[in-house]
């Protein structure tokens, strides 16, 4: 038998919410953002359930989002409806010591839902990790010619580490830009954690793949590469990946413009190289959404994406032919953990001045992390 609106108290345990129906949980959520008004921010990112991006204030990327909410003077409170690594980033933005002194000491609240709502692509690097491959890189060739590039979908340690060493961060929308900016003051990269966006970004700026060799963390020497193969790269792939768009292959490509003549393949970059080589378009998610956006109606699409932003562009856009590139439902496992359940729930604490799951990150990987960000912003 489902629980009732009056049958949990206000800032209850979260085994109670998970027995109300979507119905009452919104409306609770709702009320709360009534009564906060402009202190509290709900952000949202693409890949979230509709239920929960109904509820934000702000949908988008990750960075973008982290960026608009910290310019929100109001802002005392921000729930990231994403993964781990976004809410860092709220938090790092939000919280520069100078915004904090501006607010006379205040710190913003940044609170993540679930914790457990992460992102298997940034656990793919961890910061021991790196450090032991920098050091091994030394030791056959010098690092002060090797520029770090983190993916702004890692954690702050990551950010931290790259602004420490000379290094910057890069999105999916500005990862050329980055890495023209980093070859133009040293002679490699060493970009993490995604070896896709590294490896298709660098080839269509002309950089042969002999010129690349990937770094496996999991290898006790040099990553599994020969000394001379290091030597040889100019781009150092970390072995990491989207587990969402690692399930798009060549042969769906191939097997939608067999079933649908005329149709357009619309791929991220974070998917391999075989399906970005065989799709007509490729771009970060603010790219996709603004070729759908201005395509014409009857334009066909076959879209490798996250599921969730697939259908939502389907559900907004009727006037045209929009599927899901791969014949399997993949969805990002991590950001479908935070539900309409833990956001009331949160929420709720967050109203009650008892905030759950909050993150917030130490003030020298922040300090270290802001100088990688900003160099970016510096970019583009």
């Amino acid at each position: 038998m489902q629980a009732t609106l009056t049958d949990i108290p206000l800032a209850g345990p979260l085994a109670a919410y998970r027995g109300l129906e979507d119905a009452p949980l919104a409306a609770r959520i709702e009320a709360v953002r009534r009564r906060m008004g402009r202190r509290l921010v709900i952000l949202g990112h693409h890949y979230q359930q509709d239920g929960v991006i109904a509820h934000a204030d702000l949908q988008g990327d990750s960075y973008q989002l982290s960026k608009s909410a910290a310019e929100r003077e109001a802002c005392e409170a921000i729930v990231f409806c994403g993964v781990h690594f976004m809410a860092e980033t709220a938090d790092i933005l939000a919280n520069r010591p100078e915004q904090v002194a501006a607010r006379a000491g205040r710190r913003v609240t940044v609170v993540l839902p679930d914790l457990a709502a992460g992102c298997s692509m940034a656990d793919m690097a961890a910061i021991e990790q790196v450090e032991d491959a920098w050091a091994d890189l030394g030791s056959v060739v010098d690092t002060a010619d090797i520029t770090p590039v983190t993916y702004i979908n890692s954690a702050a340690s990551l950010k931290a580490f790259c602004g420490r060493h000379g290094g910057i961060v890069c999105t999916s929308s500005n990862a050329e830009a980055v890495l023209k900016w980093a070859f133009a003051r040293r002679r490699r990269v060493l970009f993490f954690p995604d070896q896709h966006l590294g490896r298709n970004t660098a080839r269509r700026m002309g950089i042969p793949l002999g010129e690349m060799c990937v770094w496996n963390p999991h290898e006790p020497t040099l990553g599994g590469n020969s000394a001379s193969q290091v030597q040889g790269s100019r781009v150092i792939l970390w072995q990491g990946h989207c587990s969402v768009h690692a399930m798009f292959r060549p042969e769906h490509v191939d097997a939608c413009r067999q079933a649908q003549p005329g149709v357009k393949i619309l791929v991220h970059p974070e998917c391999s190289m075989e399906v970005v080589d065989k799709a007509d378009l490729v771009g970060s998610t603010s790219f996709i959404l603004k070729q759908v956006e201005q395509a014409p109606a009857g334009t066909q699409w076959a879209i490798g994406t996250e599921l969730h932003l697939v259908k939502r562009l389907e559900k907004n856009h009727p006037e045209q032919q929009i599927r899901f590139l791969s014949p399997v439902m993949c969805m990002c496992a991590t950001m479908y953990r935070i539900d309409l359940a833990h956001l009331c729930w949160s929420l709720e604490h967050l109203e009650a001045g008892q905030p759950v799951n909050t993150i917030e990150v130490d003030a020298e990987t922040a300090k270290w992390a802001v100088t990688a960000l900003e160099r970016m912003l510096a970019v583009s």
